[in-house]
């Protein structure tokens, strides 16, 4: 037998394969579909104090081995979510990391302590990355004064393990995960989307309703693995690997590279259950070269003969 799971400060994880937050729903619209239960969790739609309509459409624009989408964080409320989809998600016996976002570093504390007052939300993933609203999102994840203070203070409401959601869409991702690490966070994940853009050649007008948006799928895979690398790097603590995975191939190079596990995105439009079949995936790919943890496949790139130019940045 394989063994898959790991932890993350006290909370011990079934697996290292997760869906990622905005790619599921709250997981309740899969469950005729998917047994959240062979994987490590789900991470929710993003959560905001009150609810949010999100961004006019359209929103959503198919490209090159990808998508671009503007949601603009959509979702029915903090509220709402415990009363409704929470006791579901419960039943359903699935592991539930919520990801909270907020315009301001108070709207995060008032969402993480409603969550903190129901039961079942084993972890929070902070998302400081959003590409796609005016307030909040990028706002903090790319300035290290704001992420340090909203990562010092989200710890100081819980015992929970806190995960800081980091953006590609900086010059150097590993200053930010090291100030998350600094301030206490016990888990960084990576890439959230790339901002990007589409046009129509006909109209002239772009076709995402804000012009740009958040590139994800297969095209980013390249710079998520890049940046989890140059991340893996500098941090002691556990990194999320997120970025086009969409195969067991996928998610065991980003293992290889360093993250302790991986969170599918775009691919669970494509299939729902392919968590599960990825989850599966690396459990076989052990078995079959005689590997009997899949931590031991974490962090063994092999770079003899390599120079990396990225180590030299941190």
């Amino acid at each position: 037998m394989v063994k898959t799971s790991f932890k993350i400060g006290n909370v011990e994880f079934k697996n290292r394969v997760f869906v990622a937050s905005g790619t599921f729903g709250y997981g309740d619209e899969a469950r005729e579909l998917f047994d959240a239960t062979k994987i490590g969790g789900i991470f929710t739609k993003s959560l905001t104090l009150k609810p949010r309509k999100g961004n006019p459409p359209p929103r959503i624009v198919e490209t090159a081995s990808g998508l671009i989408n503007s949601i603009g964080l959509a979702n029915i409320g903090v509220e709402k979510f415990i009363s409704e989809k929470l006791p579901l998600l419960k039943q359903s016996e699935v592991v539930i990391i919520a990801n909270i976002a907020g315009g301001t570093i108070d709207e995060y504390c008032k969402v993480l302590e409603k969550l903190e007052s129901a039961n079942g939300i084993t972890a929070y993933e902070i998302n400081i990355s959003c590409p796609n609203v005016k307030e909040g999102g990028l706002n903090f994840g790319t300035d290290l004064k704001a992420t340090a203070e909203i990562t010092k203070i989200v710890r100081r409401l819980t015992s929970k393990p806190i995960i800081l959601k980091l953006t590609p869409n900086v010059t150097r991702v590993s200053e930010f995960a090291k100030v998350a690490e600094s301030e206490g966070a016990d888990a960084v994940s990576l890439i959230n989307t790339l901002v990007g853009m589409a046009v129509n050649v006909k109209t002239r007008k772009p076709k995402i309703s804000t012009v740009t948006g958040g590139l994800s799928g297969p095209a980013i895979k390249p710079v998520a693995l890049a940046k989890v690398y140059e991340v893996v790097n500098a941090v002691k603590i556990p990194v999320f690997g997120i970025g086009g995975i969409a195969n067991t191939n996928d998610a065991l190079e980003f293992l290889i590279v360093g993250a302790k596990a991986v969170q599918i995105g775009t691919a669970n439009f494509i299939n729902p259950n392919i968590s599960v079949s990825i989850a599966n995936g690396i459990e076989k790919f052990c078995l079959d070269n005689g590997i009997a943890d899949v931590g031991m496949i974490v962090g063994t790139l092999d770079t003899t003969g390599n120079e990396s130019v990225l180590k030299s940045w941190l």
